[in-house]
């Protein structure tokens, strides 16, 4: 069975923005139009691995996450990902915020291709696991962001994903939901489905990863098992 993440050659560069005081300074604007976001990255991800994106503020840790999840695409080389992928970061990712609660559950339901008779139960269990039952059917605009979080969690890990991608650890409200959401991924984390965390707690990728992957500049330093690459 074939890896279900193969990057090959992956380069992406965000398109440079020029200011009209940057407009009088071409060689300031030449340099950041040199600037790639990834360049020239090749690596495996097999299935059941768990690994670590690191590397400081600005190595690319992000982007590659969001190229992962289909969100931006490659200027250049391959990035082919096979299986079914959920994503928690950037709050509200995906979501409607002019749609209610529970449309939302549906929606991405439908996105997940959740047969339309399993959707019903779906819902039952985001919303128990929520504990949004109160404001489920009100528009998401109206939620702060710990009640986005709590809902975007619960779609994510009820779904159970091939592939689920995590940017930082989990911040899903108040303690009590906090300590709850961490069992469950936990236990999700435990199952056959492959983990990917861009993160800088090293005490959390050395619980929760057992491979890393050292971005600097947009590029792979190393990649290899999670303490060798940590030293």
């Amino acid at each position: 069975m074939p890896p279900p993440i193969v990057v090959k050659n992956l380069t992406f560069k965000y398109p440079s923005v020029r200011s009209n005081f940057e407009a009088l300074m071409p060689r300031r604007s030449k340099v950041l139009s040199e600037s790639f976001a990834l360049n020239n990255l090749s690596f495996q991800i097999n299935r059941t691995e768990r690994v670590a994106l690191i590397g400081e503020n600005g190595s690319g840790k992000t982007t590659l996450l969001k190229i992962l999840a289909r969100i931006y695409y490659p200027q250049k080389g391959l990035c082919n990902i096979e299986g079914k992928i959920m994503t928690l970061f950037n709050v509200g990712l995906g979501s409607r915020h002019e749609l209610s609660g529970i449309e939302n559950i549906k929606l991405q339901c439908l996105m997940s291709d959740i047969p339309s008779k399993e959707i019903p139960s779906y819902i039952k269990k985001v919303v128990e696991f929520s504990e949004l039952s109160h404001v489920i059917n009100d528009p998401m605009k109206t939620y702060s962001a710990g009640m986005s979080m709590r809902l975007q969690f619960a779609i994510a890990t009820t779904l159970s994903p091939e592939i689920l991608l995590l940017d930082e650890w989990i911040g899903a409200g108040d303690k009590a939901f906090h300590d709850k959401a961490t069992a469950r991924l936990n236990k999700f984390i435990a199952s056959s489905s492959t983990f990917i965390l861009a993160s800088h707690n090293v005490h959390i990728v050395k619980k929760y990863c057992t491979r890393a992957i050292w971005l600097k500049d947009g590029k792979i330093v190393q990649d290899g098992d999670v303490e060798t690459v940590l030293k």
